[in-house]
């Protein structure tokens, strides 16, 4: 069997590439970007996802694109629900056979 590493979620990314490097609080990146504390927090923690509105917040705050964030949540949400679900919904859905005209 072989051994899967554990999908990063992007509150690791934030924590590891911009808040330790910037020397940047969990309060203080709240408190610029216009958020309440607690969803910096859960962020970081890998329990709250990265909305749209936060992605947003988020690219103006560290001159990145709403694209970078959402698209490390949309490759985080992939990954775990291949772990969890990819093996039964390939036994369960076939692909479709396109017939020549």
């Amino acid at each position: 069997m072989k051994n899967k590493l554990k999908p990063i979620h992007p509150g690791e990314i934030l924590n590891e590439e911009f808040l330790k490097p910037l020397a940047l609080t969990q309060y203080r990146i709240a408190k610029d970007i216009k958020v309440p504390a607690r969803r910096i927090n859960e962020i970081v923690h890998g329990n709250r996802a990265i909305s749209a509105d936060t992605a947003l917040r988020f690219a103006a705050y560290f001159n990145t694109s709403p694209a970078f964030w959402t698209n490390l949540q949309s490759r985080h949400d992939l990954l775990v629900e291949q772990s969890l679900s990819g093996a039964r919904i390939s036994r369960e859905v076939q692909p479709h056979q396109l017939v020549s005209a």
